[in-house]
């Protein structure tokens, strides 16, 4: 997937996470994550981003996660719906990632 223009997922109340994309000029990840949680969850934080952006074929991005807390399935649902967003595609290929 090429992530070919920024976009913002999420809202910064508590439990929640938004979340920002943009592409880059190289094929590098940058990831920046500040969280209110990172000391006990930030390396699960970045764990279940990368995963996300591998299983999408996802790179030359910048993410930038403020994490208030949110759950992993909240992570992940905000990511997806950013993916979308920030790409020239209508939906996810569900059926292609189980």
């Amino acid at each position: 997937m090429k992530i070919t223009h920024a976009a913002v997922a999420g809202t910064l109340e508590s439990g929640d996470v938004m979340i920002r994309i943009a592409p880059l000029d190289t094929q590098e990840i940058d990831l920046q994550i500040s969280s209110n949680v990172e000391k006990q969850f930030g390396e699960a934080i970045r764990a279940t981003m990368l995963e996300i952006l591998d299983r999408h074929h996802v790179t030359g991005v910048q993410l930038i996660v403020d994490d208030k807390g949110a759950l992993d399935c909240i992570l992940r649902a905000r990511l997806e719906t950013l993916l979308v967003r920030a790409s020239d595609v209508k939906a996810l290929p569900w059926e292609e990632n189980l």
